[in-house]
């Protein structure tokens, strides 16, 4: 990780964090974990998809996740998607299910969420990188400071904003953002995770997309297009 990789919009937030002793770690412990030949997703490259493709001056939406999906060919930067002939994960597919139940979408068939992401929805981990077919395992690794700061910036930048909390990881990261918790123009939406493990105990019902949307139409930011 160097600065260079940072998308310039993001730059200014996170080039301190990126200077910190744990950031410099985390980009040789990655290194060294490649070089031993360790898989690692998503590759190199789209690693930092999520800030690539929303701005942090177009961020309208904030959605959560907690590390990629850990399987070949799946993990392309941006948290609950994968790329166009990959098969949908079952989150995504009890995601797509409260799309069509909230707002009368027909379920996509595929898992590309990019459409969301080049409209202002920031769809970030908080773990950026996991080794194949091990969940979780760069958790811990130093990515929370550096998306924590991601988090930040956009708590703190004025605008009128969306933070969906899906699950206890990402109510965990949003109270260690204390802009978050001081705002009282942002709108905050916690459910629980929409995997098969927890979506029945209040994902399915919670209404994310209309809520979304209808705050950030009376904010003057107007709604997403959640079709895909």
């Amino acid at each position: 990780m160097t600065a260079e990789t940072i998308p310039e919009s993001w730059r200014a937030a996170l080039e301190p964090v990126l200077a910190s002793a744990e950031a410099r770690k985390l980009g040789g412990w990655l290194r060294a974990e490649e070089a031993a030949g360790k898989a690692i997703f998503p590759p190199r490259g789209q690693r930092l998809a999520a800030l690539s493709m929303t701005p942090l001056e177009a961020v309208r939406c904030v959605i959560l996740g907690q590390d990629p999906y850990h399987g070949p060919g799946q993990a392309n930067g941006l948290a609950f998607s994968v790329a166009p002939g990959v098969k949908v994960p079952p989150s995504l597919v009890n995601i797509y299910k409260e799309l069509e139940s909230d707002l009368g979408l027909p379920r996509p068939l595929h898992g590309d969420l990019s459409g969301w992401a080049r409209q202002g929805v920031l769809l970030l981990n908080n773990t950026l990188t996991v080794e194949t077919g091990q969940a979780g395992s760069h958790a811990g690794r130093g990515w929370d400071q550096i998306t924590d700061a991601c988090v930040a910036a956009v708590a703190e930048n004025g605008l009128p904003t969306v933070f969906i909390l899906w699950g206890s990881h990402a109510r965990k990261k949003a109270s260690r953002v204390p802009a978050l918790g001081r705002s009282s123009h942002h709108l905050v939406l916690i459910s629980a995770h929409p995997s098969p493990l927890s979506a029945h105990n209040g994902f399915f019902g919670s209404r994310p997309f209309s809520q979304a949307n209808s705050f950030l139409e009376r904010a003057g930011r107007g709604a997403i297009d959640w079709s895909l």
